[in-house]
């Protein structure tokens, strides 16, 4: 399977956080298993440490891909395909990076790891109904 980090739980994962969900620790160690850090985590992270919300233990420019190669994690870039479905997702969490999050989720042949019930409600499978049935046809 393929699975993308949320962020905090590639954060928790990095740092031994004790808040990990203890299912999701087997899945990223994993080695049939295909697991993603987004970019879009990275940019959180920088933007995040940017602020003070954050702090790092190295500068913030290298420390997540540093963590993401050093634990075997791969890298999902962001592409036009997830942006334009942003346009299709319910308003139910306004949070930018997460809303980027569940639209490279919820591309065929993705699981997220969701850390946060916001998160959850965005990738029902109803969600999933409704951007299907949102899509424009075809010309």
């Amino acid at each position: 399977m393929r699975f993308l980090l949320d962020t905090h739980v590639f954060l928790w994962y990095i740092t031994g956080d004790p808040r990990l969900p203890a299912a999701t620790l087997p899945m990223i160690r994993d080695s049939a298993d295909e697991v993603y850090l987004s970019v879009v985590s990275v940019w959180e992270i920088l933007v995040k440490y940017q602020v003070g919300k954050l702090s790092l233990p190295m500068p913030p420019e290298s420390y997540a891909t540093l963590q993401r190669r050093r634990h075997g994690l791969n890298s999902l870039p962001l592409d036009e395909g997830s942006v334009i479905t942003l346009i299709k997702l319910p308003l139910l969490h306004r949070d930018p990076f997460d809303r980027m999050l569940v639209c490279q989720a919820i591309q065929p042949g993705v699981n997220h790891r969701v850390s946060r019930p916001c998160h959850a409600k965005l990738l029902l499978p109803s969600c999933n109904r409704a951007l299907t049935a949102k899509t424009p046809p075809q010309t």
